[in-house]
C-alpha cells in the first residue's frame, strides 16, 4: 500500500530520507520501515499468524484471541513490521476454561445468557453469550494481561453484546436482585420489566469494560507503557434493529477508553428497512446512516474510531457480485464521514483471499476470489492511507441536519411492546432527508450535554417513539440550542406504551406523562401545545405523527419533507440566513484530491448528475482515465481528481500494493513494493517522458503502457508478499 507518498514535493522528500528497510540479516525477513505508521491508518484483524495472503501492509496487524497460541502470532506479525494489538470478545469466545471451572475451581454455566424458555444462547463452536458477572471480568482481565505482557501496543474488547430475548439466567437473576434491590421480574411480563432489564444489561456490560480498561491502566502505571484500550461495536442503529443491548455511548465516558472501531459492514447495512411503505436492502443508505451514528458517537470527545469495511460478509452463500457491489456500498458510504481518517479494511483476510464462495453453489461450485476484485481492494486500501485532508467540501444538498438517536433505543426491542421491527421511528426520519441528497447525521441524544457537540446542526428531528432520553439534562441543553437559533422538529403522537416505565420524567416528585412534556416546558411551552412556536431566536416544530407510520406511507417521505422544508425555508429569512435548503439526487464529496460520489436511487427527478474533468475512478481494477463520470442511480464513486492541486507534485497517483518512494528524479523513479501474495499488482506513476526501462527486482517489465498525451504511465506485474524494488528509467 502507498506509504509516505505526501501531496507536495517537501513531504515526498521526507519520505524519501525517512523510509527505510530491515533485511535478513539484521534478523527477520525484509521489512518496511515507514514514517507515518505510527498514525494507524489502517488496520485488519485475524486469527492467523503471518501469512502472504494475508499480509495487507496496514499499519497494524490485530492478533485476534488470547489463547496459548497468541504470543507466537503477536510475535509473527511484529517480525514483519507491523505494529500489533490484541482483539479478544468481550461477550463471548473460547472461554470454556471458565464456564467449565478450569479458571477458578467453580462452574459458571449460570451466566449464559438465556432465553424465557431455557435454552443458552451460542455463539457456535461450544462458545455462549455471557451475563457477565465481576468475576468473569477478572477472567478477561486475566486473559489481557498476557497479552499485555507479549508486547501488544493496544487491546480492542469487541461485540459487548446482552440479546433483548435473554435475561432468565439465574446469573442475571442475582444481578438483578442485586441492582434493583427487588425480586427479578421476567422482562417480557411488561413493558417496565423489559426497559429495566435492558437497562441492567446496559450496565452490566460497562461495568465489565471498566473492570478491564483498570486493570490495563494499573499495568500502564506499573511499567511505564501507554497500552490504549478500543471497544469494537455495531452501530446503534444495528443493535436496536437486530435486538442487542449493548452500552454504546455510555463507553465514551469510561475512564480508560480511547474509542471504537465502528463494525458496519454489508451484514449489518443490508438489513431492511422501510421506505415509502416499500421494505427491501438498502445497504449504502444503512450504512451511511451507521457510520454517521458511530462519528457522532465520538465526536467532541476526544476519541478515536476507525471504520470497517468488510469485502465479503459472515454469510458465505453470496456471490462475489454481491459482495463486491455491497462492499462499494459500504465503503463509499464510509467516505462520507470526512472527520474520520482511520479504517479496518478486513476482518479476517484469510477468508476473502483464500476461500470460495458461495459456499452453497451449484456445480461448478464455489468460485475464487475475482482476480479484478483482488486489484480494485488493494487500489482502495492504498489511498484510505491518503484520506486525512484538510480541504473538505460538500455540493449536493443542504447540510446540517440531524436525527437524534439514544442508546434506549435498544431497550424498547422486546415483548410485551416492542418498537417498530423495521426501526420505522428512526429510518422514517432520516431517509426522506438522504434520499432527497441531504447528508443528515444520527446524533447522539446522550452527547447533546456536551459543550460545543450540536454547534453546526441548523435543524434537529426528535421523536421519543422507540426511544427515550435517560436524563433530563439533555432537554435543558436541547431547549439552549433551540433558543439559539436551531430549528427542532418533534414527530411523535405520545402513544409509546413505554412513556409508562418507572423513569425519572414520572419519579421523584415528577409527573410528566410523558418525556416530551418535560421537553416542551424547558422550552417554556404548554406541556400540549401543538402549534409551530418561536423560542428565542429558534424554533420549535411539532409533527403529531407516529415516524413509524410515515416510513410504511407512499407518501410519508414526501409529507415530513415538505413540512420540514417550509420550516426550514422560514428559518432562512433574516435573522437566519444561515441554513439553506436544497435537494439534489446525489451526494457529492471532496476531500482533497479524492471526489466521493452515489447515485440515488428512490430520489428526486431529473437528469443525473455528470462530473467533467480527468479522473481515476478507484472501483476501476484498470485504473482508467475517465474524462465523464454520471452519477445515476445506484451508482457508487471513489475518484482521485487528476487535476486537483493536492497532488500536482505527486509522481506515484495510485497503486494496488503497498508501494513506498525511495527517490524520484528527472531521469529515475523508484520504490518498494508489497502485495497480496499472488493477486494483480498496477502502479500509476505520472511521468512527462516514456521509459526507457522498468525493471522490478531487476526483471524487465514488458509490455507497460504509457500515455504521452496525458503523461501517465501504468506499470502492471504480480504482488508479492515481500518488498521488491521497481526502478523506472526515463
Amino acid at each position: 500500500m502507498v506509504r509516505g507518498t505526501a501531496h507536495m514535493a517537501f513531504p515526498i522528500l521526507f519520505c524519501f530520507l525517512a523510509a527505510g528497510f530491515s533485511s535478513p540479516a539484521m534478523g527477520g525477513p525484509e521489512v518496511f520501515s515507514e514514517p507515518q505508521q505510527n498514525l494507524e491508518r489502517t488496520c485488519f484483524q485475524t486469527h492467523s499468524p503471518w501469512r502472504g495472503d494475508c499480509d495487507l501492509r496496514s499499519d497494524v496487524a490485530i492478533v485476534y484471541g488470547f489463547d496459548s497460541t497468541m504470543a507466537e502470532r503477536v510475535q509473527s506479525w511484529r517480525e514483519h513490521g507491523y505494529r500489533v494489538h490484541l482483539m479478544t470478545g468481550v461477550a463471548w469466545g473460547n472461554y470454556q476454561d471458565y464456564l467449565h471451572g478450569q479458571f477458578d475451581g467453580h462452574h459458571h454455566e449460570d451466566e449464559e445468557q438465556t432465553d424465557r424458555n431455557g435454552h443458552a444462547h451460542g455463539h457456535g463452536g461450544g462458545a455462549y453469550y455471557m451475563s457477565p458477572s465481576t468475576n468473569y471480568g477478572n477472567y478477561l482481565c486475566a486473559g489481557v494481561r498476557r497479552a499485555l505482557e507479549a508486547g501488544v501496543e493496544a487491546v480492542h474488547l469487541e461485540e459487548p453484546e446482552f440479546w433483548v430475548q435473554d435475561g432468565y439466567s439465574e446469573g442475571f437473576k442475582r444481578e438483578w436482585r442485586q441492582f434493583y434491590g427487588e425480586p427479578w421480574q421476567p422482562p417480557h411480563s411488561s413493558v417496565d420489566a423489559q426497559w429495566r432489564a435492558s437497562h441492567l444489561k446496559y450496565y452490566l456490560y460497562r461495568r465489565t469494560l471498566q473492570q478491564v480498561f483498570d486493570s490495563v491502566l494499573a499495568f500502564n502505571k506499573q511499567t511505564g507503557r501507554q497500552v490504549r484500550c478500543y471497544v469494537p461495536t455495531h452501530s446503534l442503529l444495528n443493535y436496536a434493529s437486530w435486538s442487542i443491548v449493548s452500552p454504546e455511548s455510555s463507553l465514551a465516558r469510561l475512564n480508560g477508553c480511547d474509542g471504537y472501531i465502528a463494525q458496519v459492514w454489508t451484514g449489518t447495512s443490508r438489513t431492511p428497512n422501510m421506505y415509502r411503505g416499500q421494505s427491501r436492502e438498502r445497504t449504502f443508505e444503512t450504512a451511511f446512516l451507521e457510520y454517521g451514528a458511530m462519528q457522532n458517537l465520538v465526536r467532541s470527545t476526544g476519541r478515536s474510531v476507525w471504520y470497517l469495511n468488510d469485502p465479503i460478509e459472515d454469510n458465505p452463500n453470496h456471490g462475489w457480485d454481491d459482495y463486491r457491489r455491497n462492499w462499494e456500498c459500504t465503503l463509499t458510504a464510509s467516505l462520507f464521514q470526512p472527520e474520520v481518517w482511520r479504517y479496518e479494511v478486513a476482518p479476517w483476510p484469510e477468508r476473502i483471499f483464500s476461500k470460495r464462495y458461495p459456499r452453497n453453489a451449484p456445480p461448478p461450485g464455489p468460485q475464487p476470489m475475482p482476480r479484478a476484485y483482488a486489484t480494485e481492494l488493494q487500489a482502495v486500501w492504498n489511498a484510505l492511507d491518503d484520506m486525512k485532508q484538510t480541504n473538505v467540501t460538500w455540493d449536493c444538498g443542504a447540510t446540517g441536519l440531524g436525527v437524534l438517536i439514544g442508546d434506549s433505543l435498544m431497550f424498547e426491542r422486546g415483548d410485551p411492546a416492542p418498537s417498530d421491527g423495521a426501526l420505522g421511528h428512526i429510518y422514517g426520519l432520516a431517509l426522506p432527508f438522504l434520499k432527497r441528497g441531504l447528508p443528515v447525521q444520527p446524533v447522539q441524544l446522550e452527547a447533546a450535554t456536551i459543550p460545543g457537540y450540536l454547534d453546526g446542526f441548523q435543524c434537529l428531528l426528535l421523536t421519543y417513539r422507540g426511544m427515550k432520553p435517560l436524563t433530563p439534562d439533555v432537554h435543558r441543553s436541547l431547549a439552549d440550542w433551540v433558543k439559539r437559533g436551531g430549528l427542532l422538529v418533534v414527530c411523535d403522537d405520545d402513544g409509546d406504551p413505554f412513556n409508562g416505565v418507572r423513569e425519572w420524567w414520572n419519579t421523584n416528585g415528577l409527573h410528566y406523562a410523558t418525556p416530551r412534556q418535560h421537553l416542551f416546558e424547558q422550552l417554556h411551552l404548554a406541556k400540549d401545545d401543538p402549534n409551530p412556536m418561536r423560542v428565542g431566536k429558534g424554533q420549535l416544530l411539532w409533527i403529531h405523527r407516529d415516524p413509524a407510520q410515515l416510513a410504511a406511507s407512499a407518501d410519508g417521505d414526501a409529507f415530513l419533507a415538505e413540512v420540514v422544508r417550509k420550516a426550514a425555508t422560514n428559518m432562512e429569512a433574516a435573522p437566519f440566513p444561515h441554513f439553506r435548503w436544497s435537494e439534489t439526487n446525489c451526494l457529492y464529496l471532496r476531500r482533497g484530491p479524492y471526489i466521493i460520489a452515489a447515485g440515488l436511487d428512490e430520489s428526486i427527478g431529473g437528469p443525473a448528475r455528470t462530473l467533467q474533468g480527468r479522473f481515476i475512478n478507484l472501483f476501476d481494477s484498470e485504473l482508467r482515465l475517465q474524462r465523464e463520470v454520471a452519477l445515476a442511480p445506484g451508482t457508487r464513486f471513489v475518484l482521485l481528481d487528476m487535476d486537483a492541486p493536492e497532488i500536482a507534485e505527486r509522481s506515484l497517483l495510485a497503486a494496488a500494493c503497498r508501494a513506498v518512494p525511495l527517490k524520484q528524479g528527472a531521469d529515475a523513479t523508484s520504490m518498494m513494493l508489497e502485495g497480496v501474495e499472488n493477486t494483480p499488482g498496477i502502479v500509476l506513476l505520472r511521468a512527462t517522458r516514456a521509459p526507457r526501462s522498468v525493471l522490478l527486482a531487476g526483471k524487465a517489465i514488458d509490455p507497460f503502457h504509457y500515455d504521452a498525451e496525458q503523461g501517465l504511465l501504468w506499470v502492471r506485474f504480480t504482488n508479492q508478499a515481500a518488498p521488491r524494488e521497481l526502478d523506472v528509467q526515463f
